[in-house]
C-alpha cells in the first residue's frame, strides 16, 4: 500500500458542488463516481463536469480514482476513452475503478483502452468472489473495492449488523488483496447517520484486515480514519517491542519480551509497518 486509504469517500461526478467542497474534507482518496451516482440522463454531462473538476480543482495528496461505467453499458467506453484524453493532457487521475469485475478478462479490456493506469476493480458478484484470486493477479490492478450493497442483492442476503453471510466473499477478497499486494476497501455502510454502527463495522473490517472504508458522505469520514489509523497504544507498542528486539540484538543473544510476550521478527515487521503508517498519516495532514 503506496499511501494510506484509510478513508474512501464517493463523490457523484455529477454535483459540481459537491467537488468543490471535497478539496477540503479529510478524506484519504476520493471516488469520482460516473456510475451507480450518476442517473441514465446525466450521464455525458457528468463526464464533462467531472473533466473541468479533475483539470481545475486543486485535491491535494487525496488519491483520486475515477470510477466509470462497465463496458457492457453504452458508456463505459465513451468513459474511458474521455479519462484517457484528459491524461494525455496531464490531467492527474491515480486509477480506474471498474465495476462489476467478475474474471480478469474485464480488467484487461480496460487495460488495452487506458494501458499504463493503475486499475482498480469494483468486487460485487458472486462470480467476483469466486474468481478473486485470478482478478488479483492481473498486473495493472492495484486495489479491490467491495461493493456489498450489490453482493447482499445478489447473493439475496439478509441484513445482519455481523455480515455473516457476506464472511466468505470478504475473506477470499482479502485472501486475493493481500497475496497479490493490493489496497482492498470494505463497503459502505448505509446508515450514514449512525456513528455507533459505523464504528462497529469499521472496527470489523480493521480487525479483519481492510485498509479502509467506502463512505458515502462527509459525516461518516472522521469515525473512518480514526478506526483505520493506528491508535496511540498500537504506535506505543509498536516503539517497545522495536527497541526490546532491536537491545536483545545488541546484546547477543535471548529472548526480547514486552507485556510478558515474545517479541519475534515477525511482530517488529508488523510493528515497523504500523510506524511507517502513522507517519504516512501524519505527513497527509501537513
Amino acid at each position: 500500500m503506496s499511501r494510506p486509504c484509510r478513508s474512501v469517500l464517493y463523490i457523484p461526478a455529477a454535483r459540481e458542488r459537491a467537488m468543490e467542497k471535497a478539496q477540503s474534507l479529510p478524506a484519504d482518496a476520493i471516488i469520482f463516481d460516473l456510475e451507480d451516482a450518476v442517473a441514465p440522463e446525466e450521464k455525458v454531462t457528468a463526464r464533462d463536469t467531472l473533466g473541468r473538476a479533475l483539470r481545475e480543482m486543486e485535491f491535494g495528496t487525496r488519491l483520486r480514482i475515477v470510477r466509470i461505467n462497465g463496458f457492457d453499458t453504452e458508456w463505459g467506453k465513451d468513459d474511458a476513452a474521455a479519462l484517457a484524453k484528459a491524461r494525455a493532457e496531464g490531467v492527474q487521475i491515480d486509477a480506474v475503478l471498474l465495476p462489476k469485475v467478475n474474471q480478469p478478462e474485464d480488467l484487461q479490456a480496460l487495460a488495452e483502452v487506458l494501458p499504463g493506469i493503475d486499475l482498480w476493480a469494483m468486487m460485487e458478484t458472486a462470480a467476483g468472489m469466486l474468481n478473486a484470486a485470478s482478478i488479483a493477479s492481473h498486473p495493472a490492478l492495484r486495489g479491490m473495492v467491495m461493493g456489498t450493497n450489490d453482493l447482499a442483492k445478489e447473493l439475496n442476503a439478509r441484513y445482519r449488523a455481523d455480515r455473516l453471510p457476506m464472511q466468505a466473499g470478504l475473506g477470499l477478497c482479502l485472501l486475493a488483496a493481500k497475496a497479490h499486494g493490493l489496497t482492498i476497501i470494505d463497503g459502505v455502510y448505509n446508515a450514514f447517520k449512525d456513528d455507533a454502527g459505523l464504528r462497529a463495522e469499521c472496527d470489523q473490517g480493521r480487525d479483519m484486515g481492510f485498509d479502509g472504508k467506502t463512505l458515502i458522505h462527509p459525516a461518516q469520514l472522521s469515525v473512518a480514519n480514526e478506526a483505520f489509523a493506528p491508535s496511540e497504544a498500537e504506535i506505543d507498542l509498536a516503539r517497545r517491542q522495536i527497541e526490546a528486539f532491536d537491545a536483545v540484538l545488541a546484546s547477543g543473544g535471548g529472548v526480547a519480551v514486552v507485556d510478558g510476550k515474545i517479541v519475534e521478527n515477525l511482530h517488529v515487521v508488523t510493528a515497523r509497518a504500523t510506524l511507517a503508517k502513522a507517519e504516512a498519516i501524519a505527513a497527509m495532514a501537513e
